[in-house]
């Protein structure tokens, strides 16, 4: 991450996002408006796990202004375009926001010795096989290399998620499929209860946003052996200084 100055949030993300339970869940509901993803390019009546991330982000960051601030998560620059897209989380959309100031990587400061560091390779076995084709995207738009990100592995993640605090973004990593473009399968906020910590996000097994207790959420993934949940990995949001 270069050198940016940070600034303190006003409001916190997931109080931002409370308002949004209950609202359905759509596959992939924003696009350009226009050209190959013709979907609108802000929308707050229908939410993927990603948007409903980014857009309670950009509702935080810049409650008066909060469709710039939403291009500015979703795009690696400030062109809109499909290809433009920040597509993969290992490889996109998670160390631009870490670059342009809207994350801090917190996983390590709760995860602590339990933390693991696992990579993501990309290369032409990804990109031709099914999902990565399905994206369609031409060579030169196509992240290729080693990714890595850190983790708190599943089986401590209930102990751990414990102390960070409301707000914070969890990541889903899960076990490598070396034909996929991503571990990553889903993201949401981490709130806090009287009867422990929960998910807050953008369900496609409930259909809405929701809050679910973490125990719940693990005991329906972990069993899931096509692809296993290997950890959580945990970002703050945050704000870049104004040039």
């Amino acid at each position: 991450m270069t050198a940016l100055a940070l600034v303190l949030l006003a409001a916190n993300p997931a109080v931002t996002a409370e308002k949004f339970l209950g609202v359905k869940y759509v596959v992939s509901p924003l696009g350009e408006g226009e050209g190959y993803d013709p979907d609108p390019r802000y929308r707050t009546d229908a939410f993927d796990c990603l948007t409903f991330v980014e857009t309670s982000m950009a509702l935080t960051v810049s409650p008066d202004a909060p469709q710039a601030t939403l291009d500015q998560i979703r795009y690696q620059g400030d062109a809109v375009g499909y290809a433009e897209r920040n597509h993969v989380m290992e490889a996109q959309w998670l160390p631009r926001n870490l670059e342009k100031g809207f994350l801090r990587e917190v996983t390590k400061q709760y995860g602590g010795d339990a933390t693991v560091h696992v990579t993501k390779v990309l290369g032409d076995e990804q990109w031709e096989a099914k999902e990565g084709q399905s994206l369609k995207l031409d060579k030169a738009h196509q992240a290729r290399g080693e990714f890595g990100i850190d983790l708190i592995p599943a089986r401590v993640a209930a102990e751990k998620l414990k102390a960070a605090p409301d707000g914070t973004v969890f990541v889903v990593v899960r076990a490598d499929r070396p034909r996929l473009v991503t571990r990553i399968s889903h993201v949401g906020f981490l709130v806090h209860k009287k009867k422990g910590v929960y998910l807050r996000h953008a369900s496609r097994t409930f259909g809405k946003v929701v809050d679910e207790e973490l125990a719940s959420y693990l005991a329906r993934n972990l069993g899931y052996a096509k692809w296993t949940v290997e950890g959580f990995s945990l970002f703050e949001v945050t704000a870049p200084a104004k040039k």
